[in-house]
């Protein structure tokens, strides 16, 4: 029983983070569990600080109960090898300089842009490179997946960022991704960030539109 608890106390917690603030009623229905027993759940993730609550006022009712995770239960998951990243950009720095952390983050970026770009070789289209763009992000722990617009064009969500620590500390890293990001899809499509975890948002998202032709001149009489 208690592996079980832990199981669906696991499975809130990701979906909050997957999905951001939610009731009760609609975690039960993804989760296919009771509104009773997510209820309980919720409680005992609120007693140790993982997740947060704010009643929201609707058009008519009771207010509803929408649940969030908190600072502790975002940290929850992982920031890869936080401590001794910021050890070595802290050493970088001292020893090369900012022009040394920049030649590394280049660096990083190179090698990623031959990464992605062998991954997104075999895909049709924008939104197949988007998928597979989205698959290899999760794989490095970003939780990332594509949302098309029915306006057209598509939105790249990612719940998490598993390098958070080093970015706020070099945020070199943020505007190196939206220019790997844009060099990927080419220049047929637009990519601006709309979201930014480290400005405060639950995650980071990137609007990708495809550019508009222009419209053609009527011609000279």
């Amino acid at each position: 029983m208690a592996i079980e608890t832990d199981r669906t106390s696991g499975l809130i917690l990701q979906t909050l983070k997957a999905r951001g603030s939610l009731t009760a009623a609609s975690l039960a229905g993804r989760l296919s569990v009771t509104p009773v027993a997510v209820r309980q759940h919720l409680d005992r993730l609120l007693a140790e600080g993982l997740v947060r609550y704010e009643d929201r006022r609707e058009t008519v009712g009771r207010p509803k109960r929408y649940w969030a995770l908190s600072e502790k239960g975002h940290n929850r998951f992982p920031d890869n090898h936080e401590g001794l990243t910021l050890e070595m950009l802290d050493a970088v720095r001292s020893v090369f300089g900012e022009e040394g952390l920049e030649k590394l983050i280049c660096e990083r970026e190179a090698r990623m842009r031959e990464v992605y770009g062998q991954a997104l070789t075999s895909a049709g289209g924008l939104k197949a490179q988007l998928e597979k763009l989205a698959e290899r992000r999760t794989q490095e722990g970003y939780m990332a997946e594509v949302e098309a617009l029915p306006e057209g064009g598509f939105r790249l969500v990612e719940n998490h960022c598993p390098i958070c620590s080093a970015a706020r500390k070099c945020q070199g890293f943020c505007r190196s991704e939206l220019a790997l990001f844009r060099m990927l899809l080419g220049p047929d499509v637009t990519v601006e960030r709309e979201e930014h975890i480290i400005a405060g948002a639950r995650r980071c998202a990137y609007l990708i539109l495809p550019v508009k032709e222009p419209a053609t001149s009527a011609l000279a009489e």
